[in-house]
């Protein structure tokens, strides 16, 4: 498996040194703090992430109050309680952005998160107790299981709330490659996962780092080197 010196070396010299990757470089929230989340706020994040697709991400977070009023604070429990009507008269508020394909992933996904919250104590005990050597995994669960989580949806949802994430965008993958990974530009198949699952767990033995950590630091160390801004 490919040495991850190089690769931090290399992000290094592109910004700056030391105290300039430190502005790019995430870490993930810690597990005592993860853990206490309650399932509203994963909720919430889902569809936050949901709406963002496609769409300027800017006017969806302006609205984003409006948002929580509307959808009551994303309780999972009264997501599940609405009424086919009280959902049609939601699609009409002018308050959030009306796209009634997106407003019906609130309720199945309140019902997913709620599912695994009833089996493990809440639904960031579940995604505590998968394996973190299996991310690829519960990327996949995402998508089979919830509502329009699939693609970097999962993922963003995930790094967002805080958990222990690696993530799939261009520059990572331009690093994954240039590190001699033979994958495809947008790895999609499960040869190419395991084999991106493989390195990060390596990356991750070699060097003591997160799975976010490692991510940000391919981020940076291949392809336009931006200026620092704002983490996502």
């Amino acid at each position: 498996m490919a040495d991850f010196k190089p690769i931090l070396k290399r992000a290094l010299r592109r910004k700056d040194g030391e105290q300039g990757l430190e502005l790019w470089v995430l870490e993930p929230m810690p597990m005592a703090t993860f853990i206490s989340q309650p399932d509203h706020r994963f909720l919430s994040m889902m569809t936050k992430v949901i709406f963002q697709a496609g769409f300027v991400w800017r006017v969806i977070e302006n609205k984003w109050p409006d948002f929580e009023t509307v959808f009551l604070g994303f309780d999972t429990e009264k997501m599940m309680l609405l009424s086919p009507e009280q959902w049609e008269k939601i699609g009409t508020d002018k308050r959030i952005v009306r796209n009634m394909q997106k407003i019906i992933s609130v309720p199945q996904n309140a019902t997913y998160i709620d599912d695994q919250s009833r089996e493990y104590g809440s639904y960031a005990a579940f995604l505590k107790q998968w394996p973190q050597e299996d991310l690829i995994g519960l990327y996949r669960h995402l998508k089979q299981a919830g509502c329009r989580l699939g693609g970097m949806s999962g993922p963003r949802i995930l790094r967002q709330m805080g958990l222990d994430t690696f993530m799939l965008s261009t520059d990572v993958v331009m690093c994954l490659q240039d590190a001699g990974l033979d994958i495809a530009d947008q790895p999609s198949n499960k040869r190419d996962l395991a084999k991106v699952q493989d390195c990060f767990n390596s990356w991750r033995q070699q060097t003591g780092f997160s799975f976010t950590r490692l991510s940000r630091i391919c981020a940076s160390s291949i392809g336009q080197n931006y200026a620092p801004k704002a983490r996502t």
